[in-house]
């Protein structure tokens, strides 16, 4: 009897330590103090920070840069509202971060980076870190320096070891996963050119398109975030040269022109797209969107033949990245936004798939070459593997 208890117990204990690894490992804060004599700051001026996670063994020299989302600012009044928390100050951010699912340090878990360094950088100038304003309004103290803040991280990491990379990502989630594209080709050409540099971005393809009121407000909104900014001398000049620099804030009108290799990781029906772009609040004033919002499942047939309508427009907006070989995507059917960074999207027994190939699978081979990947799924609600996104009714959007 004593014996069964004990095996019981161990069992119990086996569970809860394969439990916690899957939930991550705690990662402590490191603040780029030096940043500050460059100009490279938080909104308050503070200095930029990030979580650095080292990698072991055979993944000493490999790196991912991942840079965190949190929408966006577009004038000053948007911007002070960030100034004084995490999206503005590094005085505000939590000191630690869990690294789970693409930053998992379990072989189980992440079986092709859980040895690599893996960096979160933190999100704190409100631009994609794009922005380089060199004046500071004193009444407002609201610095716009996010392209700055990006090269002062990454000369910081190359100080610590990414000069000698083998291999290295670059991604991002959100806005995050925009600055992964914007910056793609640039994060190559500041590591020496024998690394193998490739690029992630996960819900990073906003797309340009009217709301439910038939309104093109996240064509002006970005328009007011590169002016605010600066961002313009910062966009790809592929694209300024041709449109202008709020148009090239769209990943459509940017990524045939990335000449690194890059995969995509992207809901068709974006859940942050869908409640900030397709129906903001200021489109839908009855609140009709706002169960829908909340709950794919508790959208009405109506609202639901709206969002077949958002993804055909999102598949002919990625129809611009090309079939260019050395990309890759990975479009799930599901109501969601950010999988990598979770264990449960990224690699778990019940993960998302398509052609029965996880997250994982896919942006694993496809880094080492194993074997292309890409693939769009069919149509809400035809896969049983999403994980569809539930919001809480108190959550705000990001912008």
């Amino acid at each position: 009897m004593e014996t069964s208890r004990k095996g019981q117990w161990l069992s119990v204990l086996i569970c809860v330590v394969l439990l916690l690894k899957a939930e991550g490992v705690p990662v402590g804060i490191t603040f780029v103090e030096n940043a500050v004599a460059k100009g490279a700051v938080c909104l308050d001026g503070s200095p930029p920070a990030y979580h650095f996670h080292k990698g072991s063994g055979a993944g000493i020299n490999n790196w991912i840069v991942h840079f965190e989302g949190g929408g966006w600012c577009n004038n000053v009044t948007s911007c002070l509202s960030r100034r004084d928390t995490r999206l503005g100050s590094s005085k505000k951010m939590d000191t630690q971060l869990s690294f789970s699912g693409f930053f998992s340090n379990s072989k189980k878990f992440n079986p092709d980076f859980y040895d690599w360094n893996r960096i979160k950088v933190r999100y704190c100038d409100g631009s994609s870190f794009t922005g380089d304003v060199e004046a500071v309004d004193r009444a407002t103290n609201l610095h716009f320096r996010g392209a700055r803040v990006f090269a002062a991280v990454v000369d910081d990491l190359l100080a610590k070891g990414m000069k000698n990379a083998q291999n290295a990502i670059i991604s991002g989630c959100s806005a995050g996963g925009l600055a992964a594209i914007l910056n793609c080709d640039r994060f190559k050409s500041l590591l020496p050119g024998t690394t193998k540099v490739k690029c992630l971005a996960d819900a990073g393809y906003f797309i340009n398109v009217k709301d439910v009121s038939g309104a093109q407000r996240i064509e002006e909104f970005y328009n007011q975030v590169v002016q605010t900014h600066g961002s313009a001398k910062n966009l790809p000049a592929s694209c300024t040269s041709r449109l202008r620099p709020g148009l090239c804030f769209f990943p459509q009108n940017v990524v045939s022109q990335i000449s690194t290799p890059i995969f995509f990781v992207n809901a068709a029906y974006d859940s942050w797209q869908i409640k900030n772009i397709l129906a903001p609040g200021a489109a839908d004033p009855h609140g009709t969107w706002r169960e829908c919002k909340l709950d794919i499942k508790k959208c009405s047939s109506n609202q639901l033949s709206v969002m077949q309508v958002f993804r055909t427009d999102f598949l002919r907006a990625f129809g611009a990245v090309g079939n260019s070989p050395s990309k890759g995507h990975f479009i799930d059917g599901c109501y969601a936004h950010c999988q990598t960074g979770t264990q449960e999207t990224w690699l778990r027994n019940d993960s998302p798939v398509l052609g029965s190939t996880t997250i994982a699978k896919a942006v694993g081979d496809w880094y080492y070459d194993r074997k292309p990947f890409k693939q769009i799924d069919c149509a809400y609600p035809c896969n049983p593997t999403c994980h569809n996104r539930i919001f809480d009714q108190n959550e705000r959007p990001d912008v």
